[in-house]
C-alpha cells in the first residue's frame, strides 16, 4: 500500500511538473520570438543592445530549463520510450570535448559495443561532461576510462571539483541539488539526476563517489 501511495504521488508530481512545463512554453516561446525580432533591429543604443542580449540569454536558458524539467519528470517515472541498438562507446567518447579542460581517455583496443538507447546515452555522457565543464577546477584533467569485463561495459569520469565538496554523493544526485552552495554557475541541479533516470530506464547502474 506504502509503494503503491509514493508511486502515485510520483505519477502526480511529474504531472505536476509536465504540466506547468507546458503552461510556461507558449508565452516563454512569444518572448523568444520577439527577442528575436528585437536583435534584427538597428539598435543604436548600445545599452539597449545588452539588454537584448541579457533577455536572449535569459530566455533561453529558461527554455533549457523548462526541457530539464520535462525530461527529468519522465525519465524517473520511465515514461520515456527507449530503443536500444548496438552502440560503439569508444565513438561516443572519443567526440567529446570540455571547455579549458583536458580530457585525457583510457580505452581498450578495438569498439566497445553495449545495447543502449544512442539518444538517451548520448544525453548522459553530455550531462557528465556538462558537469565537469560548470563545476571543474579550470586547467585540471578530466580522466575518462572505459572498462569491458563479465558482459557489462563501465565508463568511469573523474575530475578535480573547483569548489570544497562537503556533499554525501547520495545527495548531489537528488534533483536541484548542486555542488556549489553559493550558486554562482546556471546549472539547474537536474544533470546527474536525468543521468541516472536515463541510465536506469536503459538497464544500466549509475554510481557517484566524492573521493577526499
Amino acid at each position: 500500500g506504502a509503494v503503491e501511495e509514493k508511486m502515485k504521488s510520483e505519477r502526480f508530481k511529474a504531472e505536476l511538473i509536465t504540466n506547468v512545463s507546458h503552461d510556461l512554453k507558449t508565452p516563454l516561446t512569444s518572448i523568444i520570438n520577439y527577442v528575436n525580432l528585437l536583435k534584427m533591429e538597428e539598435v543604436e543604443n548600445p545599452k539597449a543592445r545588452e539588454y537584448i542580449e541579457v533577455l536572449d540569454r535569459k530566455s533561453q536558458r529558461l527554455k533549457k530549463l523548462t526541457e530539464d524539467l520535462v525530461e527529468a519528470s519522465k525519465a524517473s517515472t520511465g515514461a520515456l520510450t527507449v530503443n536500444r541498438e548496438k552502440i560503439g562507446m569508444c565513438q561516443l567518447v572519443e567526440n567529446l570535448e570540455a571547455r579549458k579542460l583536458t580530457v585525457v581517455p583510457s580505452l581498450p583496443e578495438g569498439e566497445t559495443d553495449v545495447y543502449a538507447d544512442g539518444r538517451h546515452l548520448w544525453r548522459v555522457i553530455d550531462n557528465l561532461l556538462g558537469n565537469c565543464a560548470k563545476y571543474a577546477m579550470e586547467g585540471t584533467r578530466i580522466y575518462l576510462e572505459l572498462v569491458r569485463g563479465k558482459g557489462q561495459v563501465t565508463l568511469s569520469i573523474k575530475n578535480i571539483s573547483r569548489d570544497p565538496l562537503n556533499v554525501p554523493p547520495e545527495r548531489l544526485m537528488e534533483r536541484f541539488v548542486r555542488g556549489d552552495e553559493s550558486r554562482t554557475t546556471e546549472g539547474s541541479g537536474l544533470g546527474l539526476s536525468i543521468a541516472r533516470s536515463l541510465t536506469e530506464l536503459q538497464g544500466g547502474t549509475f554510481e557517484l563517489a566524492v573521493d577526499g
